[in-house]
């Protein structure tokens, strides 16, 4: 029995290690084609860069200094969307959550239901009708758009949440009131801090969509005065259309580094919090 055991293990290790580097291959791609001449991108696309193809930072340069719009200003406009979203998701819809779990009402229920059913509502749905009313209501700019991310984050955030929390000891909150805690002091002293594995995982989750999504931001950003990186990569284009491909696999290689490093460092609280999210209640 063990040595099947041990054989079944070694054939699952072998299989996702195969599986990981396939998915792995794309990413290594654009990372050897950022430092190939526009020339060899296409004609040598699976070579590493070498000889005449090897250019070396030069597309890096000319992907952050290409074109009129600063590519900085796109880098900053990314990570205050990402953020600022991150957070507004993250701290209301755990709030939501916790509010649907210990208040057994049919509103909270009715709540609940409406947030798990927007997650299977396509975006291209409401995307054109989505345009007009975000530039009705003045929420075209980054420093709008959050509210945005917001509503179409709270679903699935708060479908995980509301599993999580269901596993938190009702005794807790209960010994916190009499201590005189508040339901704003109990949510914030006593909830709060034990959500951290599924605040981790919702948070890196929301994270790779919001920073990685093109869509939304095209449509309801003005572009003449503000882009997101995704947005900027559409913009590497010479005349006639041409582009420049050397320069745009530079620019979505610096677009993926972060998202990697924040999965790398928060790997294990991703599997933690979906595991909890999905299994309790």
């Amino acid at each position: 029995m063990k040595e099947k055991t041990s054989l079944g293990s070694k054939i699952l290790t072998v299989f996702f290690t195969v599986f990981s580097i396939v998915y792995l291959i794309p990413i290594f791609e654009v990372l050897i084609n950022s430092f190939k001449a526009n020339a060899y991108v296409n004609t040598d696309t699976f070579a590493l860069p070498n000889g005449e193809s090897f250019v070396g930072w030069a597309n890096y340069i000319k992907g952050m200094t290409f074109g009129n719009y600063p590519f900085m200003k796109s880098v900053f406009f990314s990570l205050f969307i990402t953020v600022v979203s991150t957070v507004l998701i993250l701290l209301c819809t755990s709030m939501a959550a916790w509010y649907i779990v210990r208040v057994n009402s049919l509103f909270s229920k009715i709540m609940y239901y409406l947030c798990v059913f927007s997650m299977i509502i396509p975006f291209q749905m409401v995307m054109f009708t989505l345009s007009s009313t975000a530039d009705r209501l003045h929420l075209n700019t980054p420093w709008t758009i959050p509210i945005i991310y917001l509503g179409f984050g709270a679903g699935l955030a708060v479908f995980m949440f509301t599993g999580f929390i269901k596993g938190i000891p009702l005794e807790i909150e209960e010994a916190a009131a009499i201590d005189g805690c508040g339901a704003v002091s109990t949510y914030f002293r006593v909830v709060f801090p034990m959500l951290k594995s599924i605040l981790i995982s919702v948070g890196v989750l929301e994270v790779m969509w919001i920073w990685n999504d093109y869509l939304l931001p095209y449509l309801v950003l003005d572009r003449t005065k503000y882009m997101t990186i995704p947005i900027h990569v559409q913009y590497l284009k010479g005349s006639y259309g041409t582009v420049d491909l050397g320069a745009t696999m530079a620019v979505i290689m610096i677009s993926i580094i972060p998202v990697i490093i924040v999965y790398l460092f928060c790997q294990k609280y991703i599997i933690k919090g979906v595991a909890a999210g999905a299994v309790k209640g």
